[in-house]
């Protein structure tokens, strides 16, 4: 009958207290000898003194008595015992130590610390003169990393391996805070186990995995590291059920390599589909790290606008992820990335990702304390099934160097920039960009606290393009050939913080004002390819340019003012942002409708976030029409509880009353939820969804009904000190291609030490 875990409370409550007196004996480090003199003279044991002793490392020793039998040439160390030697030690009530075969024999209460933190605790052990364990038994082993190991007996084996028989291993606390103990939640039982100190690997032979005291599985190959490193072998399985694929099975096997390499491979296999496998290797050398992901199976791949059935093309399907970062010297780095797959369903339809994008690239970077260069390309193979992979462009070269003056000039400091890109499309529009630019800015407090920033900018753009009519929306395509355009920003920023108390706490209002100044430019015969997701917000509502990237300039002079307010008190934290900018020229302008920027007076936008201690924080952002005063823009976000029990919720809503044919700014409305709720220490029951409010008016591309759920799910988890069991229901509800809707549910299971994910 395999041993249960021994109880702990003596072991773990027990403290190792000074001991009041030392002694020494031949071959024993000679310590301080305080009060209480020995009952016999110690002379005779430094007699006689093997030559070998010499060249080890002593052995330092305390007691509170010592016995020497000069007949059997041994001695006797009692109560209190603690004997140390190269960050070992072993603490027992009695030490006996014989000199001719240099065995030591420790009995009662004995606990044993080796070099790694580990400690052992047993009723009787047999030591070498090195503190190496021979014979034990009732021995108790409990690991740094948390692991326990219990047996009945054991031995040491010449090789310096210890056998242990009838053993019981978990890696769950085993007493509770106030040191009593308690059943844990699961343990390996084995009729053998083999203990390497020098490996620092305990190896199980007849494993049976026990859940709960009920449930017994069998387990093969199983190895763990006594030290907390990762060891080769099979990690726990997992389970799914998927519309697409069926019952799922897959099971890893981790090999590490090296100390610095690894290798996983996964094989998967379903119900509804041919088996899948997978490998992943990981290395981290001396200037940097790496890893390759590969997927590889042969199925019926669906066309995307096909039929649901199980018709389709037999062929081979995978995907690959590799990405890696080096850092050649103090300033120099190259890093890339690689995401490829064999199709647009693929990852969706085996659970791997739910990206509908996917890009490599590769960047060469300089960095040092006032300059920094990027020379670098992307590529984005498109996962959506109504784009075209023709027209989704690849850039290369992409190159970015900035570099910033220490030297002030009136004042200021100036930051020079150069840029280019080049973009290809197979189907689509070509263009190529080239820009110098230099910036001078002041910043400077007056008497009165006022914060002004002064800038100026100006800058010189070299365009080409052909192909222009590929681009179907007028707006975006620029005019074909070589384009070149002058630009000269200047600006000045006030802001004048002001301190006070109220309602029992500080706060801050700042008002700001801004106004910009740039002279009138030919931004549409110019091709924009990174300024189209444009959208007034408080973020960019003070930048120099509200449109993102550099294709867009805002142009005409244009006065903006807000205020900023903060509020602190324990506990307690507001802060809200509220602003709008208004045009000074008469010029059309050169926003869409729907950007909250096309008059002259712009919309209203403004955020606010509260928060109370850790339990709850609110964000709100909005866009107010200036003529309206409809909401353009509605955006909550919200977080309560703790890191047990929380709910999050989010709402957006974007009405912009845009036209249709600008892609990039479609109205939109959705709504977030996910929650936790833990119970009974335990349990918890966890969810989320995703559900999309947009109606036909708002979106009549997108189609949808005014209430889509476009993911939810529920599940239930048990997480203790040493085990995390989950269960997941997942609901999919449209169908591309092989990937069908459905219910999808997943079982994980881990263990703490043992094949945890």
């Amino acid at each position: 009958m395999l041993p249960a875990v021994p109880p702990l409370q003596q072991a773990c409550s027990r403290r190792l207290r000074p001991i009041p007196m030392s002694i020494a004996a031949a071959g024993f480090a000679i310590l301080a000898i305080s009060e209480g003199a020995l009952a016999q003279d110690v002379s005779a044991a430094t007699q006689n003194t093997p030559p070998a002793a010499e060249e080890r490392l002593p052995i330092a020793f305390e007691a509170d008595t010592l016995e020497y039998d000069q007949n059997n040439d041994s001695v006797t160390a009692s109560g209190n015992v603690v004997l140390r030697r190269d960050g070992q030690s072993v603490r027992a009530d009695t030490v006996t130590w014989n000199r001719g075969t240099g065995q030591i024999v420790a009995t009662g209460d004995v606990r044993v610390l080796d070099r790694d933190g580990n400690q052992l605790f047993t009723d009787r052990i047999e030591l070498t003169d090195e503190l190496k364990t021979g014979a034990m038994e009732n021995m108790l082993l409990a690991l740094r990393e948390g692991g326990r190991l219990a047996a009945a007996d054991g031995e040491r084996l010449p090789n310096g391996d210890v056998i242990l028989n009838k053993a019981a291993y978990t890696g769950c606390d085993v007493v509770d805070s106030e040191g009593c103990p308690k059943k844990p939640s699961w343990r390996i039982t084995a009729k053998q186990v083999i203990y390497s100190e020098d490996r620092k690997r305990i190896s199980f032979r007849g494993a049976r995995l026990e859940l709960f005291g009920a449930i017994q599985l069998p387990l093969l190959g199983l190895t763990v590291s006594t030290v907390g490193q990762s060891v080769s072998g099979f990690l726990v399985p997992d389970f799914r059920l998927s519309p697409s694929n069926g019952v799922e099975i897959s099971e890893t096997y981790y090999w590490k390599i090296a100390e610095n390499r690894d290798l996983a491979a996964t094989a998967y296999a379903y119900t509804k589909a041919a088996p899948m496998a997978s490998l992943e290797y990981r290395a981290l050398t001396g200037s940097g790290a790496y890893q390759i992901t590969g997927y590889a199976t042969a199925s019926n791949r669906i066309p995307i606008f096909g039929s649901s059935g199980n018709g389709g093309e037999n062929a081979f399907r995978g995907y690959v992820f590799a990405n890696g970062r080096f850092q050649l010297d103090e300033n120099w780095s190259v890093s890339g990335s690689i995401r490829r797959a064999t199709d647009r369903t693929f990852l969706r339809r085996y659970d791997i990702s739910r990206d509908d994008r996917l890009r490599s690239m590769v960047a060469v970077e300089r960095i040092d304390q006032d300059s920094y260069f990027s020379f670098a390309g992307y590529a984005t193979q498109t996962l959506q099934a109504d784009r075209n992979q023709g027209l989704i462009p690849v850039a290369f070269p992409v190159m970015d160097y900035r570099h910033r003056y220490e030297d002030p000039i009136f004042g200021g400091k100036i930051e020079t920039q150069l840029n280019t890109l080049g973009i290809t499309r197979t189907d689509g529009q070509d263009t190529q960009r080239a820009f110098a630019s230099a910036q001078w800015s002041l910043r400077k407090l007056t008497p009165l606290g006022q914060e002004v920033t002064l800038t100026g900018l100006v800058r010189g753009d070299v365009y080409h393009s052909d192909e222009n009519a590929a681009t179907s929306t007028l707006i975006y395509r620029g005019d074909p050939g070589w384009q070149e355009r002058g630009i000269a920003t200047a600006a000045i920023d006030v802001k004048w913080p002001l301190v006070g108390q109220i309602f029992g706490g500080t706060q801050v209002l700042t008002p700001r004002v801004q106004l910009v100044a740039s002279p009138n430019l030919k931004n549409l015969s110019i091709p924009n390819e990174d300024s189209r997701a444009l959208e007034l917000e408080d973020s960019n509502l003070f930048s120099l340019n509200r449109f993102p990237g550099y294709d867009r300039i805002e142009d005409g002079v244009r006065f903006t003012y807000g205020v900023d307010w903060q509020f602190e008190r324990p506990r307690w934290r507001i802060k809200t942002s509220v602003g709008q900018s208004i045009r000074l020229s008469d010029k059309p302008t050169l926003f869409p409708d729907g950007t909250g920027l096309t008059n002259k007076a712009s919309d209203i936008v403004g955020r606010t976030e509260v928060r109370y201690r850790n339990f709850i924080k609110v964000i709100h952002r909005y866009r107010v029409d200036q003529n309206s005063l409809a909401v353009r823009r509605n955006e909550f976000d919200a977080v309560v509880g703790n890191n047990r029990t929380y709910l999050e919720l989010g709402y957006i809503k974007l009405n912009r009353d845009i036209a249709s044919d600008i892609e990039d700014l479609q109205d939109r409305e959705e709504v977030r939820a996910a929650g936790r709720v833990a119970f009974a220490r335990y349990w918890s029951l966890f969810g989320s969804a995703v559900v999309n409010l947009t109606d036909r008016s708002e979106d009549p591309v997108f189609g949808s009904d005014g209430f889509q759920p476009l993911r939810t799910r529920i599940g239930a988890a048990y997480e203790d000190d040493c085990m995390q069991i989950a269960l997941t229901w997942r609901r999919d509800y449209e169908a591309t291609g092989d990937a069908r809707k459905g219910n999808s549910f997943q079982l994980r299971f881990s263990l703490k030490n043992i094949g945890l994910k």
